[in-house]
């Protein structure tokens, strides 16, 4: 069972204090001769990952485990696996963070990674002092309505009350899907994902919004699924993966290519049931991704050559992530392959895309 520590928690006057001292500092370039936080997290034995840690599917505590599971929680897993060769209670922590805490938590050191339906902006990109790593799924925001109002579309809700989080993109993109189709409206602001989807249950408000995944997740753990609606609109776009410290280049290049590993895997075909198989692969292309050829490869940016396969023994390719968290056969029901198809890899008509391993 993984380590899960307890959800940050920061009062107003200091969250706002602590983000404007660790801004400068988060902004920095690091010198060449400047150790990397993958020395820190080697030396000190445990990885710390950020993530929401209430949306079923992405990153929740399973209530018979105790452990942390989800999709974001598990490239938590392939990150540890990468840099440790395994994944045990006592190498990988999960954090839970607010929206509106987890960048200061990153910030600050408090978490080394943040894997938690965080979306890629230009202003965060520029203005916080992180980077983004690949997008490891593509979403876009919608609105969710009790059927029983018979609202079929986003235009039919003039007039409506509707839940969203605090310190978000999604306060900002309904306020102007509302605006721009001139229709009144009350936002309802929480802070937790459970405290909008308790609020939309007790008809507090009239609908929730929130990233699509996000709402399959809350619907799926809500007392009475069916009687909920996804309305049709897909009002953003919603990058969603890693986010790091900016200007420490060897993490980055760690984070990104654990990534990478999982689209390629699957490009192979390589599983968490035959990688041992794949380890006498002929292929040089195989060879070299599995680091078992005399071509350097993990050790580049400060892995073991043979990380890859860790990181496939403990969680499998994306292929595999996905199904097994979100997919079709799961409580969210996310059909891969339905809507516009994004998060297939290239070759299936997708967006997921990893440079060439050599």
């Amino acid at each position: 069972m993984q380590r899960i520590a307890r959800s940050l928690v920061f009062t107003g006057l200091a969250l706002a204090l602590v983000a404007t001292l660790a801004l400068p500092v988060a902004g920095r370039a690091l010198a060449q001769d400047d150790a990397s936080l993958l020395d820190t997290v080697i030396s000190r034995g445990r990885l710390i990952c950020g993530v929401n840690g209430q949306v079923p599917g992405f990153s929740f505590l399973d209530p018979d485990t105790g452990e942390m599971n989800g999709f974001d929680a598990d490239f938590c897993r392939a990150l540890a696996a990468a840099i440790f060769g395994e994944v045990t209670a006592d190498n990988l922590e999960f954090v839970p963070t607010t929206a509106q805490e987890r960048f200061t938590a990153l910030q600050t050191g408090q978490i080394d990674v943040l894997i938690r339906n965080t979306t890629w902006t230009l202003s965060r990109d520029a203005e916080l002092g992180i980077d983004f790593g690949p997008t490891t799924y593509y979403d876009g925001q919608g609105v969710m309505v009790h059927a029983d109002m018979g609202v079929a579309s986003l235009d039919e809700l003039d007039g409506a009350s509707i839940c969203t989080l605090t310190g978000t993109t999604t306060e900002l993109n309904i306020t102007e899907a509302m605006e721009a189709r001139g229709l009144s409206y009350e936002l309802v602001p929480f802070e937790q994902s459970s405290e909008t989807l308790a609020a939309f249950e007790e008809r507090r408000c009239d609908a929730l919004t929130s990233d699509q995944s996000q709402l399959a997740g809350l619907r799926s753990s809500s007392a009475d699924p069916g009687s909920i609606v996804v309305l049709p609109e897909v009002i953003s776009k919603e990058p969603l993966g890693p986010a790091y410290i900016q200007g420490d280049s060897r993490w980055a290049d760690v984070v990104n290519w654990v990534v990478y590993a999982t689209f390629t895997a699957e490009e192979f075909g390589i599983t968490q049931a035959n990688v041992d198989d794949f380890l006498s692969s002929t292929d040089e292309r195989v060879q070299r991704f599995l680091g078992q050829g005399d071509v350097a490869s993990g050790s580049l940016i400060g892995l073991d050559n043979d990380f890859t396969v860790n990181v496939i023994r403990a969680v499998g390719n994306y292929g595999e992530i996905y199904e097994r968290t979100v997919g079709i056969d799961t409580p969210l029901g996310l059909d891969r392959s339905g809507g516009l198809g994004l998060n297939q890899l290239w070759t299936d008509g997708g967006l997921l895309y990893a440079p060439a391993w050599r």
